[in-house]
């Protein structure tokens, strides 16, 4: 399902207009939205039954230009995760 789809979806269960189910979203999930804001913040989303949004330090590391074979070192950052929840994980695995 592509974002075009899932606002159609949003848009046909809530009775919402496509203009307004795409604001909805890009409202959470725009690179500007909700979560990614709180992400940067450093703070963490947690929807209860859906699942856990957290930002992971990495650090750095070495690691090899595959193309020389040359030693470059991976500068250290920061990476968004999901972990999905208990009832997320249940109706993805068809148990109740």
């Amino acid at each position: 399902m592509n974002k075009a789809e899932l606002t159609a979806a949003l848009a046909m269960r809530t009775k919402m207009s496509k203009a307004d189910a795409t604001r909805t979203i890009d409202a959470l999930f725009d690179d500007k939205g909700i979560i990614a804001g709180e992400l940067k913040k450093g703070a963490k989303v947690q929807i209860t039954g859906f699942g856990n949004f957290e930002a992971r330090k990495r650090a750095s590391r070495q690691g090899r230009n595959p193309k020389t074979g040359e030693t470059i070192t991976i500068r250290a950052s920061i990476a968004p995760a999901f972990r999905a929840g208990k009832q997320l994980k249940m109706a993805v695995n068809n148990r109740k």
